[in-house]
């Protein structure tokens, strides 16, 4: 355990990074990446990588940049591909920065303290996040027609627990980036470990998409939507799923699966 002169210097080295994602999250905000509440749910995010060191601050800005991008190529064909059956788009708010950086941020608050493997369990819980954006990303620009993973039925483009090939090999690309990232900056050598880990948690976001979260109808358009109010301004109707069990939700599980098996997997 970490004695009286580290804990402070932990909590300063977290209070300078907090001002630094500050600096950061303005300027997300300021081009569409980020909310108000997403920006100040990013700043906590931030100070808690930082409180774990800067390479870990450093790790969680090359996530945000990867996942930003990614997000952004190609956004009009997708836009026109999904159709309005996504949850959010746009700028992310503060439930959606929590879902895919709280369980990172909670492992984060853990390294200086010597947790076993907690340093694992973060990596993994990005490498799930982004494992996850990028299939999604590029399998709604690349991919053909998706199918569900509960049958292999086809479903409409953007549909939760939709697979297709470019979204696996992007799902894939995601977790290796995050493993690779951490590799560079040196809080973890354990890429395979890290890979595998964020390929399980983007899997359990496929299969609890198909399977237990909140599906939607939009009764104007006739159109599938994970949206409350769909595009057209008229209010969906519960369709399939739980209620309380929506896209965000969704992806906290996904990125707490990812943790746990990357701190089981680091054990062995």
């Amino acid at each position: 355990m970490p004695d009286a002169h580290m804990v402070r210097m932990f909590v300063e080295r977290g209070a300078l990074g907090a001002i630094a994602a500050a600096g950061i999250a303005v300027a997300a905000w300021r081009v569409g990446a980020l909310s108000r509440s997403g920006a100040a749910a990013a700043v906590v995010v931030g100070a808690a990588a930082t409180f774990a060191g800067w390479n870990w601050g450093a790790l969680l800005i090359i996530y945000f940049l990867a996942g930003t991008i990614v997000s952004r190529i190609g956004r009009s064909r997708k836009e026109r591909r999904t159709g309005g059956v996504v949850a959010k788009g746009g700028a992310r708010d503060a439930t959606q920065v929590v879902a895919n950086g709280g369980v990172f941020a909670a492992c984060a608050l853990c390294i200086p303290f010597g947790i076993a493997h907690a340093g694992a369990a973060a990596v993994g819980a990005l490498a799930a996040s982004l494992a996850d954006t990028f299939a999604t990303e590029i399998g709604t620009l690349l991919g053909g027609i998706p199918r569900s993973v509960r049958g292999l039925r086809r479903v409409p483009v953007g549909t939760s627990g939709g697979i297709s090939g470019a979204g696996t090999l992007g799902m894939v690309a995601g977790a290796a980036f995050v493993g690779g990232a951490a590799i560079l900056l040196g809080v973890s050598a354990l890429f395979a470990i890290v890979t595998l880990a964020g390929m399980v948690g983007a899997m359990v976001d496929s299969l609890l998409g198909a399977t237990v979260q909140e599906r939607r109808w939009c009764p104007t358009c006739e159109r599938a939507s994970e949206r409350r109010i769909h595009t057209c301004g008229t209010a969906t109707l519960l369709a399939g799923g739980r209620e309380w069990m929506n896209n965000d939700t969704v992806n906290f599980l996904a990125t707490f699966t990812g943790a746990g098996v990357a701190a089981v997997l680091a054990t062995i």
